[in-house]
């Protein structure tokens, strides 16, 4: 999901464009995005649209529900633990118990065990706790960042870099315990597309794997930002012809272009490949 473009479920009206468009994944919002007093119509409007979205449509499902343990919770989960639905997203998650608990309620709405649950890091402890999060259960597909619950209550600045590095390095390698991806928080500033983009490198240059879009316009920048550049698909590829001939030969550690590549090297040289076939439409080798 290098781009998941957030859509509130109170406004249908937006539900086909949002599909229609080039986001990756659809983040079908019933929390903050909607007022209280509209929770259970927007869930009963998302329930309905669910059921109705055609098989060929080639995006990821997502949901982000209300809160484990707020009174629309079970009621939200009870209504889009649907075949189409393919990720639950978790808020204000802080114990691996609230993600075992969830994962419980889905085994029964979702025996096959095809939805998986993206958790969010939003608040102190959840960043203090985020291996455990990424660890709780297999269902767990991936965390996320929420920079505005995280850092407004605690006054720190949205734009200080040395603040976002921080939490996403350690968002990052919580996930990597887990054997999952990390996915970059939503930028606001809907107007300020360079700052979107210099962000969307940041992450990746973190080992993001794709960031919240809260606008179309946010889209199409984090599909290319979140791509490798083709200058290292080049040098990835290299790497693997070389292992494959050292291989071959029966040799261990390799020189590239005067640069030792190892293990570590060919788990990223194949990540690489893999994702650029991926969006080319070729086969990953």
């Amino acid at each position: 999901m290098r781009s998941k473009l957030f859509v509130p479920a109170s406004r249908p009206e937006l539900f086909a464009k949002a599909a229609s468009g080039p986001a990756d994944a659809l983040s079908f919002d019933l929390e903050d995005a909607v007022p209280e007093a509209r929770k259970g119509e927007a869930r009963d409007i998302l329930a309905a649209y669910l059921r109705e979205v055609p098989s060929g449509l080639r995006k990821t499902i997502v949901v982000r529900v209300n809160a484990p343990g707020t009174a629309h919770f079970a009621g939200d989960l009870e209504a889009v633990a649907l075949p189409r639905t393919d990720l639950i997203n978790l808020p204000m998650v802080e114990d691996p118990s609230a993600i075992a608990d969830t994962a419980i309620r889905l085994d029964r709405l979702d025996p096959a065990g095809r939805i998986r649950l993206l958790v969010n890091i939003e608040t102190p402890r959840s960043l203090r706790r985020a291996a455990d999060l990424a660890c709780a259960h297999p269902r767990v597909a991936g965390l996320q960042i929420g920079y505005a619950d995280l850092l407004e209550p605690c006054g720190i600045d949205r734009d200080d870099e040395a603040a976002l590095g921080h939490i996403r390095v350690a968002v990052r390698l919580a996930a990597a315990e887990g054997g999952v991806p990390a996915y970059d928080g939503a930028f606001a500033a809907v107007k300020e597309p360079e700052a979107f983009r210099a962000e969307c490198e940041a992450a990746r240059r973190h080992g993001f794997a794709g960031k919240t879009c809260i606008h179309p316009s946010q889209v199409g920048i984090a599909n290319a930002a979140f791509l490798p550049s083709p200058d290292e698909v080049t040098w990835s590829r290299r790497i693997l012809a070389a292992a494959a001939e050292a291989e071959a030969q029966g040799l261990g550690a390799i020189l590239v272009d005067g640069r030792m590549i190892d293990p570590p090297f060919l788990i990223r040289a194949r990540a690489v490949v893999a994702l650029s076939d991926l969006h080319s439409g070729t086969k990953a080798r």
